[in-house]
């Protein structure tokens, strides 16, 4: 499974349509989060996902946007995302659509999930609109699966 969720990936990162697309749907998720204004203490807490007892997922077409813009290589950080460097992302700008939607803050909850499913919703459709084979795959196996972190995961 992972070596054609890898290929459709690499397929995806080289349309800049699909790119642009996934860009689109971040651009309204920054809205609804400018909107609501929810509390982030930047702890770097939700990056440490074993720590903090969560998991990131993502999409074919998520990760494609992501590898497209990538510049730097993650490094070893076992236990949470490779690509946190002390307290802060190293990848801002370019990252996935969970890490973009989690806040710490309690009054959020709510919205986050309401929103998280209806814009992954969007993106399930995307991927059918741009004939992309919708994968869902935890963010540290992604990685793996792209050779982009050569750690090994407990998955």
């Amino acid at each position: 499974m992972f070596d054609e969720f890898a290929h459709h990936v690499r397929a995806a990162a080289a349309r800049p349509e699909a790119c642009a697309a996934v860009h689109d749907l971040y651009n309204r998720l920054q809205q609804a989060i400018d909107d609501r204004k929810p509390l982030c203490t930047i702890s770097g807490r939700c990056c440490r996902f074993d720590e903090y007892g969560h998991r990131l997922y993502v999409t074919t077409l998520e990760l494609a946007a992501f590898t497209a813009n990538l510049a730097t290589a993650p490094k070893p950080n076992p236990g949470g995302c490779p690509f946190q460097i002390g307290k802060l992302c190293s990848v801002h700008t370019i990252r996935p659509m969970g890490c973009r939607i989690f806040f710490c803050d309690p009054t959020a909850a709510r919205w986050q999930q309401q929103l998280y499913e209806q814009l992954h919703n969007d993106l399930k459709q995307l991927h059918e609109r741009l004939a992309i084979p919708y994968f869902y795959v935890e963010w540290r196996a992604a990685l793996q699966a792209l050779s982009l972190d050569d750690q090994p995961q407990n998955l």
